[in-house]
Parts: C-alpha cells; structure tokens; sequence
C-alpha cells in the first residue's frame, strides 16, 4: 500500500533531501525512522530535491508498506519521537498505489525570506541583508519572470535537465509588519538552484545595480554568467506542492499544514 507523508524540515544539518553517501540527508534520515517504526524495510520518494541547507515548511514524499497503516495519526504521533528535532512528520495519508511524490506534482511553491537587521533568532531562517532595497523595483522585475518560459539564466551548469523550460504562475514580494521580506514563487517545477539565484539577481535589482530592462536582459539572455551570485541556502523554504485530488484514496486534506512560517 502507498502513503503519502507531510514533512517539515529545517534544512541547516543535511546535505539536501537526497541520500548522499558519507553525509547526513533528510530523506536518509526519514527512511531509519520509518524502517524502524513500521518493521520493515522502508525507502521514501520525495517531491523533489532541496540542496545542503535548504529548508522546508511543507514537503511530501511517499512510501510503499506491506500492511496498512490503520492509525495513521498514531503513527506520526510515534515517528516524531524517532525523528530528531528539525524534521517533523504531519500526516500520513493513503493514496492510490500509482501515486508518485514527484511526478504526480502539479505546482511547486518556494519562499525566500529577507530579515534587514541583525536578528539572533532568525539568522539561520533568513538572509541578513543590511543594504536597503526598492521593493517596488523588485517586484516589477519578478513580475516580468511570469511572461518568460526558458530559465536557463538560472540554472546550474551540469545539472542534465532535459529541459530548462518552467511555467511560472507567480513571483512577487511582500513585506510585514517587521520589515522582512519575503518572495513567493510558484511553478510546474523548478531548476536546481534556480529560486536562490532568481533572488539574488532580484536583491540586485532592488540595491540599483540593474533596472527592469537589464533584469529582462538577463533572463532573455540564458546564460548563467549574467546573473547574479545565488541568495543563501537558510533563507529558502519549499513551502507547497499540489497535487490532483484523484489520486488520494480518502481526500482529507482540509486539515491545515503543518507549518506556515511568519504567517
């Protein structure tokens, strides 16, 4: 029977989601857990790749088991035990035996968070950034991404993507109360390093060293070189993957995620 699982994960630990040998992963580190919990092998799929130091607010993965899983919420219950303290299960939630993490995915959502001042309890959550920047021109800029489909500009070399083309719904930043900032992108699927380095050349972009039109350049351009040097790892966050409700054998997700960061 196959599972889908909800995860949170604070990324600073791991060497990604993806097991890597000699180095800790999440996906390693969830699969002990599950292995040990069930009593029975367990290998865990994940929704996607999230590189060293990269967090997550939500992420799902999926996994096979002999027997049923009767309790699900007795089960998480019980794995977050096993788990160490930055990663945490939600829920667990049956779904059709063809049901894949990954490529069953419709959209992907990333958030990057900018704190502007010295922040003790938010350094390793967010990029400090002391310089001030023009929102206004960061989001006329993000804006443009939606009318482009080629991100090469942003994607890391020798990555052996088949295709570097992604349709972006949306790229826009916010501001709250506290002056952080924090920039939403969501896609069909994204590059390796693509969201960080979006978010660097954008900071650069608010700072003044490019105007919309250079920025428009730089995409158009598909070469990696032209962008800016990509925004820190802490700072990003997988924070949603969607999927077709079809593929869930009992649709109960109208319970709320796990967690939504500075909501």
């Amino acid at each position: 029977m196959r599972y889908f699982i909800e995860l949170s994960y604070n990324g600073g630990a791991y060497c990604g989601w993806q097991r890597q040998p000699d180095m800790p992963s999440v996906q390693q580190t969830l699969e002990r857990a599950l292995t040990t919990l069930l009593r029975e092998p367990i290998a865990v799929t994940g929704a996607g790749r999230t590189d060293t130091g990269v967090n997550a607010s939500y992420y799902v993965a999926h996994f096979d088991t002999a027997r049923p899983i009767d309790d699900p919420e007795r089960t998480v219950y019980k794995l977050n035990f096993l788990l160490p303290d930055d990663i945490a299960a939600g829920r667990i939630v049956q779904v059709r035996d063809d049901a894949h993490a990954r490529f069953d995915a419709r959209e992907r959502e990333y958030r990057y968070f900018i704190e502007p001042r010295k922040n003790p309890f938010t350094r390793a959550l967010a990029w400090q950034y002391y310089v001030p920047l023009d929102m206004e021109r960061m989001n006329r800029a993000a804006a443009a991404l939606l009318e482009y489909e080629d991100f090469t500009s942003f994607a890391k070399l020798n990555s052996n993507n088949k295709t570097n083309i992604c349709r972006l719904t949306r790229a826009e930043w916010q501001c709250d109360e506290r002056g952080v900032l924090r920039f939403t992108i969501r896609a069909d699927r994204f590059l390796r390093n693509m969201v960080r380095a979006i978010v660097g050349t954008l900071v650069d972009v608010g700072r003044g060293r490019y105007d919309e039109e250079q920025f428009r350049a730089i995409v158009a351009s598909r070469d990696l070189s032209r962008a800016s040097a990509g925004a820190p790892a802490q700072g990003l966050f997988l924070s949603d993957v969607s999927y077709p409700p079809e593929i869930f054998v009992k649709d109960d997700r109208s319970t709320s995620k796990i967690i939504e960061l500075w909501e």
